[in-house]
């Protein structure tokens, strides 16, 4: 249905019909009522052709004179553009000759998915993979939740200076000497330090402090007086 190597995110929307129809009436009600309604740039039709977008999975079943179902379409968008291919699906109101009724149900992000699998598989190689005698469950948790905050280690600015994934997006920096302590921080689950790495301040900590709330945790010694 997707590619897991591209896809992003998967909308999950909720279809109610008044009537009976198939799904190539659905197909075609998504595809013709939604056609221009966001611009060149974010055309369905060209979405799905160029490979940004996968195709329309749809599920459905009839009861009483009325269909109901699942629609799923698989994304490579952004957030912001997946959220509004997802909301202009919610302007669907008729499907073949029937009213329709369609709603977003979720926006499933797959690569939280993915982590969440890469974590519980970790965690069943560290248990029977490892000859190490008596391992803690809870232990390996730790180490696995550990390493995924340490990689989310980033750099920034000309001189690529170590810091927290939270830096750029919070109100509120912490200003440390080196990687080390920005990595220290992040296995306690604090996420907006910055390192100096040196005497010389960088250009991008100069500005941060221009536009954040800083504070400095420095060592008491001659490095940290400098």
């Amino acid at each position: 249905m997707y590619s897991p190597d591209t896809t992003k995110y998967l909308i999950h929307l909720t279809l109610q019909t008044e009537g009976v129809v198939d799904k190539p009436d659905v197909v075609g009600a998504i595809f013709g009522q939604t056609e221009g309604l966001l611009g060149e740039d974010l055309d369905l039709r060209d979405l799905q052709r160029t490979g940004r977008v996968g195709r329309i999975d749809v599920q459905i079943t009839t009861k009483r004179g009325e269909t109901k179902g699942e629609i799923l379409i698989s994304s490579s968008l952004d957030r912001a553009e997946t959220a509004l291919l997802a909301s202009s699906l919610e302007t669907i109101d008729r499907v073949g000759p029937c009213t329709a009724h369609v709603m977003v149900d979720r926006i499933e992000d797959i690569r939280v998915t993915k982590r969440r699998r890469i974590v519980e598989r970790a965690k069943e190689i560290l248990l029977e993979n490892f000859d190490e005698g008596s391992i803690n469950s809870d232990e390996l948790l730790d180490e696995v939740r550990e390493a995924i905050r340490i990689e989310k280690l980033e750099y920034l600015g000309e001189e690529r200076v170590h810091a927290g994934p939270h830096v750029m997006a919070s109100d509120a920096i912490i200003i440390v000497e080196g990687r080390a302590d920005v990595t220290n921080l992040l296995r306690h689950g604090i996420k907006n330090a910055v390192a100096v790495e040196g005497t010389n301040i960088p250009q991008i900590i100069i500005d941060l402090c221009t536009q954040k709330t800083a504070t400095t945790l420095l060592d008491g010694d001659r490095g940290g007086d400098l």
